[in-house]
Formats: C-alpha cells, sequence, structure tokens
C-alpha cells in the first residue's frame, strides 16, 4: 500500500478531470492512499471522488507564491509519510510542498527550472500527451508507460440524493419537467462563451419542447442567468449564485441534459453521466473534451480556430455566434 499525495490543479474542470490520475493509481494498487491538496473550492467536490481520503487546503490565493505557508503545510504533513507525491502544475511553487514534506518520490513535468524539488522531472512531450487529462494520468503510471497512457478512467462524481431532495424542494424546481442546465459561464473569457441571446432562444424552444430550464453558475453569472431566462415563465429558474459548486453536482446529476461552454460546469455534468452538449469556440474537444460517453460536441470548425485566445483577434468571434441555436436543437 502506497500513500500518495497529489498537488492538484487550481480550476474546476481540471480537478474534475484529474480524477482521471486518481482512478489509474487505484486501479494499479487497490489499495492505495490518495489525499489531495488543493483550493477552499475544491474540497467539496474531492469529496465526491471515491478515491480520494482527505481534502488537504493550501491557505493561499490563486498566483500567491506563500512560501511560508507551503513550508509550514509540508512541516506539517511530515507525519503522514508519504511515499509519492504528484504534482499536477508545472509551477514551481506547487512542488513546495511535497518538498518540504520531505516525500522521498515527487514526479512532476518540466517547467520552472525545478530541478531540486523534483525527484523526477518528465518531459512533457505535448503531441504525444496531447489532453490535459492524459497528462494528468501519465504522472501516475511508470515513465515507461506514460507516453501516452493505454487507458484514461472517465471521472465519476458521487451524487448526494438528499441533498438533490432538498434543493429541489427549496428552490421549488418543478418535479415533473425534465429539467435542461444551461451554463453560460467561462472562467477563460468572452471568446468562449456562447452569446447570451442564443442561450435565450434555446431556452424558449427547449421550454415549448416540454423542458424547465435551469441557468446554472457562481454569483457573477447572475445577470447573465437572468437574461437567459428573461419573460420565459415559471419554468424557467436562474440559480446563478444560489446553489454551492456541490450542490451543481447534485443538479445537473438530476438534469436531463446540459448545455455549456467549454467550462467547468461541463465536465462536472460529464462526470454524472448528464449528456453533454459542448459548445466549443476558441478552444478544442481535442485538448479539454468531456469525459464521458453521453456527449455531443458543437463545433463549427471555422479556420480561424481554435485560437485558445481570451478574446477573438478577429473582433468577429463567429466561431460562436454563427453556431445558432437550431444547429444545437438539430442535435438534441
Amino acid at each position: 500500500m502506497a500513500k500518495y499525495l497529489i498537488v492538484g490543479p487550481s480550476w474546476v474542470g481540471d480537478m474534475v478531470m484529474a480524477q482521471s490520475l486518481f482512478k489509474t493509481i487505484r486501479q494499479r494498487d487497490d489499495q492505495a492512499v490518495i489525499d489531495v491538496i488543493g483550493p477552499a473550492w475544491s474540497s467539496p467536490i474531492l469529496a465526491r471522488m471515491a478515491e480520494v481520503r482527505n481534502a488537504i487546503t493550501l491557505p493561499t490565493s490563486h498566483g500567491e507564491w506563500g512560501i511560508a505557508t507551503r513550508r509550514k503545510l509540508g512541516h506539517a504533513l511530515r507525519s503522514e509519510s508519504y511515499d509519492k507525491a504528484i504534482v499536477l502544475p508545472r509551477s514551481w511553487k506547487s512542488a513546495l510542498v511535497p518538498f518540504f514534506a520531505n516525500i522521498p518520490q515527487r514526479i512532476g513535468f518540466h517547467g520552472e527550472q525545478r530541478y531540486l524539488i523534483l525527484s523526477q522531472r518528465r518531459k512533457l512531450d505535448k503531441k504525444v500527451l496531447d489532453q490535459t487529462v492524459k497528462r494528468f494520468v501519465s504522472l501516475g503510471l511508470p515513465e515507461e508507460q506514460a507516453y501516452p497512457p493505454q487507458q484514461v478512467p472517465q471521472p465519476e462524481l458521487q451524487v448526494d440524493k438528499e441533498n438533490q431532495a432538498r434543493l429541489f424542494q427549496d428552490l421549488n424546481l418543478d418535479k415533473q419537467r425534465p429539467a435542461a442546465a444551461l451554463m453560460a459561464g467561462a472562467e477563460y473569457g468572452p471568446a468562449k462563451q456562447w452569446p447570451l441571446e442564443h442561450f435565450h432562444t434555446l431556452a424558449k424552444s427547449l421550454i415549448e419542447q416540454g423542458y424547465q430550464i435551469w441557468a446554472l453558475g457562481g454569483p457573477k453569472d447572475s445577470k447573465d442567468g437572468d437574461i437567459i431566462v428573461k419573460e420565459l415563465g415559471q419554468f424557467a429558474y436562474n440559480l446563478c449564485g444560489k446553489t454551492q459548486l456541490v450542490d451543481a453536482i447534485d443538479l445537473l446529476a438530476a438534469a436531463k441534459l446540459a448545455v455549456s461552454n467549454d467550462s467547468g460546469l461541463m465536465h462536472v455534468a460529464a462526470a454524472v453521466g448528464t449528456r453533454v452538449h459542448g459548445i466549443y469556440g476558441s478552444t478544442s474537444e481535442l485538448y479539454t473534451p468531456p469525459l464521458t460517453d453521453n456527449a455531443v460536441i458543437h463545433n463549427l470548425k471555422l479556420d480561424c480556430s481554435p485560437c485558445f485566445k481570451r478574446e477573438c483577434p478577429l473582433g468577429h468571434t463567429d466561431c460562436l455566434k454563427k453556431l445558432t441555436p437550431d444547429i444545437l436543437l438539430g442535435k438534441m
């Protein structure tokens, strides 16, 4: 039985995809103990992963060096006597906690000259490891089996049925109509965001087909949610900012389908088995696909995409604007 400390990523979708690594470790050693370091928001998500024993919060903000904080946490973890550490981010600071924890094997990719703080630095061959999830999984395999990994297990988040029932009651959701969850947010930038008027038009059509609409997202998505559900009546709910991230797991599990930009909630929906309609503009499903067999990809594949820019460098965002609601409806 080996004990692992995993330094997890800082984004929701990446943390969900990291479960493929945790599953890979447990497939190779069903007695393996896995603890994961991540931001505070990630703890409820990690609690829904059967492979994870403990979620450990690193009390630093995104982008903060926090060397003293990392040293303190590393020293506190020495008593755990971890056998291996896997560092998913490529930054120098991300490898400090395993170094200070005196973990003998500390594995990660080349990045920011991490010569001393990692004991094994692997080459990141972006052509062979052409997806984020493959990169994560490869670090849990012996080096000779890692380029690329032959098997990438799909994430599978656990659902809390009691919390799900409570949400239906507290939010006064309809218990008869099937739900379509619409997620209009995208942390990366507007070049990943399907136009809100398209979401609104799609929502209207789905209600006419007998669905109820749940606009899901965080507090800063609330105004967008208002635009999506505006004047659509009693079967359209703007739930942005009214639920916690962990609640989104249970709501998405109850939805019949989810329509989402390339975002963290898209990966959550995939991990609970809901049919996902993934919308891609500036990014590509070849790099960050929803890890499920129950997905439909919507991508116009224009000559100018994917550009991987936060804002459209040509100023028109045609890759998303010309992806009309009728196109999505035709595949539902």
